[in-house]
């Protein structure tokens, strides 16, 4: 006689959003270790100690599961950048404590990149969105004087995005340039003291020369 398949974990269906969060904690930590097409379904349903056909009735698929971490990220990355800093020495740190934070999320991105090349995202309309959003609040910084307004706006973001991230993205060149994990306390605070000090670049020229 067959087994019925139940839910591993009967308390899941009595709390759906507590269930979901521990679906997409475990969907970011397989996202971020083996990318979107090498990701299984039932390894995170695994993790997240619920039945697999329980993951699937809250997101859908796979992709569903990848748009639903996708959206809240960009949700949350925006909302904490309305809040940071407007002088680039103070909010670069941040950015960089960020990035070492949200260590998953970049290794996400990164296995994007390499599965994926050239072509379009998923949910590439949103996340283009997500990106005016941040580079109309360059535009605005710049119009308020806490940024160089001969620079473009977009390629601004870019560089300031590289220069907080790289180091999360690819921490064995930064331990072969530095001699330092990136994970080593003594690595982050010299990044954060040469990203307040590059900041002086980013300043209208004006500022500078006080």
């Amino acid at each position: 006689m067959s087994v019925p398949n139940r839910n591993r974990n009967p308390a899941a269906a009595r709390d759906p959003q507590r269930t979901q969060e521990r679906i997409l904690a475990a969907a970011l930590k397989e996202f971020a270790d083996r990318g979107f097409a090498g990701a299984r379904v039932n390894v995170i349903a695994r993790r997240a100690a619920i039945n697999k056909r329980m993951l699937y009735h809250y997101f859908g698929n796979k992709e569903g599961l990848f748009r639903a971490i996708l959206r809240r990220k960009m949700a949350e990355r925006q909302a904490w950048r309305e809040t940071t800093p407007e002088e680039p020495a103070l909010s670069l740190p941040l950015w960089f404590d960020r990035a070492c934070r949200e260590s998953d999320w970049v290794r996400l991105l990164q296995w994007e990149a390499l599965q994926g090349g050239t072509a379009r995202v998923i949910d590439e309309a949103k996340r283009r969105n997500a990106a005016e959003v941040a580079i109309r609040r360059i535009r605005r910084r710049q119009a308020y004087g806490h940024l160089r307004r001969e620079l473009d706006p977009r390629h601004l973001f870019l560089a300031m995005v590289g220069l907080t991230t790289y180091p999360v993205a690819f921490p064995q060149v930064a331990r072969l340039v530095t001699g330092r994990n990136v994970t080593d306390p003594v690595f982050r605070k010299e990044r954060r003291a040469f990203l307040r000090k590059i900041a002086a670049a980013l300043l209208p020229s004006k500022r500078i020369t006080r």
